[in-house]
């Protein structure tokens, strides 16, 4: 299983449009075979920054979720929304019951 974090620091005047446009996203993402979960935070002490927490099958399916087309119009349209680049943290993990 490979469990992704993905940390984003939206500007304060896009946060609406980011939060229209990844809700698109998750909602394809979710849809998708390999996805095991996909879920967006709000950091509690700053409204403007958000992690998403995914959950994959595999790294096959990681693959073909970064090549599907949700996901490749939110990366173009996220550029214009983030006031910092995206980080990612990538896992491999095993379900221990």
């Amino acid at each position: 299983m490979i469990i992704i974090h993905a940390r984003m620091s939206v500007k304060p005047e896009k946060k609406e449009e980011f939060l229209q446009e990844i809700e698109a996203v998750m909602e394809g993402s979710r849809a998708e075979a390999g996805n095991n979960s996909y879920d967006l935070f709000q950091d509690p002490t700053d409204p403007n920054n958000f992690v998403m927490v995914e959950s994959w099958k595999d790294m096959e399916a990681v693959q073909t979720h970064n090549a599907s087309n949700h996901f490749q119009k939110f990366s173009a349209a996220a550029k214009a929304m983030l006031g910092a680049p995206l980080e990612a943290d990538v896992y491999q993990a095993e379900k221990l019951n």
